[in-house]
């Protein structure tokens, strides 16, 4: 390993790349695909997919993110000692560094190599560049196995939890504040669903050896008409984070059956954004070297990641990334020389070991 691996990165924060502006550093990771002989590069939109084709009885999909939420003061890289800081070096330009590298350095890999660069990650789930790949070229992400290159701090994060919102909204009946008693005041009626939240006793389930928290938390709250009216409508919506043991199915009918009973012939529940859950996965002889090889920690994805595209599909994937996904969004964004270095040794090792 020759380059500077914190340097390389660095120049990539130093590209802009803010959620649904990622042109530029798209251009740039087109460009230097296009460089490596044995590559074929192809861009759908901002999205770039570069492909080896040695006719390996083994395919790794290896990718992430391009994208960034709003900078925080932290838009320009530095590099002070053995430190990069910046927008993007852990979640995930540094990942993105190590796999441009890799791509470059490695011409005869014993896998074949899918390198993945997807637009549109940070933002709502409809909008995300790598569903728009598998609606329009699902044959450039066929693979038998992938990693994400989300924060992990070197661990591997094994599957993800599902993710659901739903809107609860309760009736009332309006009245003038100073005759209550004439009406039914819907915000006070969501009392009784506030507490539902507060008192849900999460869920811990195992699955291949990793352990899973389930989670129900309300995180908006919509009502009133006005200072001197007794509201006849509030909304409350409800975010759910449910174990990759339960289909989306289920998911909804659990949730749906939580708050059945607080819910009138006049009140509504509506499910309105729901990503499912990913299962560990982690059978696959590839992650299993993997974590062997290099002695990798296994953790549970508590969030949800796009490994959940892969599972849906089949393929087994995990999360594995340099960088800790607690600085991720934050102004003390940063990463280190040797959380790069390993995770470079680590994926050479995937690449090389077959």
């Amino acid at each position: 390993m020759g380059a500077d691996l914190l340097a390389k990165a660095a120049e990539l924060i130093d590209v802009a790349s803010v959620s649904y502006h990622e042109s530029e550093i798209a251009d740039l990771i087109e460009g230097r695909l296009s460089a490596v002989p044995g590559l074929t590069v192809d861009r759908v939109g901002d999205n770039v997919v570069a492909r080896t084709d040695l006719s390996r009885p083994l395919r790794v999909l290896i990718g992430g993110h391009s994208d960034t939420v709003p900078p925080n003061d932290n838009a320009v890289a530095r590099i002070e000692g053995d430190v990069l800081w910046g927008l993007g070096a852990a979640d995930m330009k540094s990942a993105l560094a190590v796999m441009l590298e890799l791509a470059a350095e490695v011409a005869e890999p014993a896998v074949d190599v899918t390198w993945l660069f997807y637009a549109r990650e940070e933002v709502r789930v409809a909008d995300s560049g790598l569903r728009e790949l598998f609606d329009v070229r699902p044959e450039l992400l066929a693979a038998d196995v992938a990693l994400l290159g989300e924060p992990t701090g070197g661990a591997v994060e094994a599957g993800c939890q599902g993710s659901m919102r739903a809107v609860v909204t309760l009736a009332g009946a309006r009245a003038h504040t100073a005759r209550p008693w004439m009406g039914v005041n819907a915000i006070h009626r969501l009392g009784s669903v506030l507490r539902l939240a507060e008192d849900y006793e999460p869920r811990e389930p195992v699955i291949d050896g990793c352990q899973y928290r389930e989670s129900l938390q309300a995180v908006a709250v919509e009502g009133g008409v006005a200072g001197n009216v007794v509201p006849d409508r509030a909304q409350v919506t409800l975010g759910y984070r449910y174990a990759p043991d339960r289909g989306p199915a289920e998911a909804e009918d659990i949730l749906r059956e939580m708050v059945a009973p607080l819910l009138g012939d006049d009140d509504r529940f509506e499910v309105t954004e729901h990503a499912p859950a990913a299962p560990p996965g982690l059978g696959h002889p590839v992650l299993q070297r993997l974590i062997a090889d290099n002695d990798l920690e296994i953790k549970a994805k508590l969030g949800w990641t796009d490994v959940a595209f892969f599972a849906e599909r089949g393929i087994p994937a995990a999360n594995f990334g340099p960088g800790e996904s607690t600085l991720a969004h934050t102004a003390e964004e940063r990463v280190d020389r040797a959380a790069l270095e390993s995770y470079h040794r680590a994926l050479q090792g995937v690449l090389t070991a077959g």
